[in-house]
């Protein structure tokens, strides 16, 4: 796969998320994806999961139905940079809402996703856990001990 269909898929895919529309979102992961991101982490623990590794629906069911339970409006994703090198895409962003509990959500990210037959196959995430816990929590928290 080239460089730049990869891109698109990622583009595509973010652009699915941004729907709630479980279908749409479902259509863009191949049926045995992965999405990989720390254990323990705030939007994780607020959520009810201790280990963040979803399968395919708890992908679909946590982006079309959990995060807006928590991330209740003024949702803002803005994009830093999108490289691609063949199957592999790394996207980085920053996230920006307004919590459940009254708290604004700020946090940067950055994702590794991996491409298969036109879909998203794995994907991991990176943030800044201990920045998470504070604006979701309000204060930090040693992710490594609490996952």
């Amino acid at each position: 796969m080239d460089s730049a269909t990869t891109k698109e898929i990622v583009k595509n895919a973010w652009k699915a998320f941004a729907t709630r529309d479980p279908a749409q979102i479902e259509a863009v992961f191949t049926e045995d994806a992965k999405w990989f991101a720390p254990p323990g982490n705030a939007s994780g623990r607020a959520l009810g999961y201790s280990n963040f590794v979803l399968d395919r629906p708890t992908i679909v069911r946590f982006l079309a139905h959990e995060l807006t339970t928590l991330f209740v409006s003024d949702v803002q994703v803005t994009f830093k940079s999108l490289l691609a090198e063949g199957a592999t895409a790394m996207l980085e962003n920053r996230f920006q809402a307004k919590l459940a509990n009254g708290r604004d959500y700020d946090n940067d990210y950055c994702f590794v996703i991996e491409v298969r037959d036109g879909r998203i196959h794995r994907m991991r995430e990176y943030m800044d856990t201990q920045r998470g816990f504070a604006c979701i929590f309000g204060e930090a928290e040693d992710v490594a001990t609490t996952g």
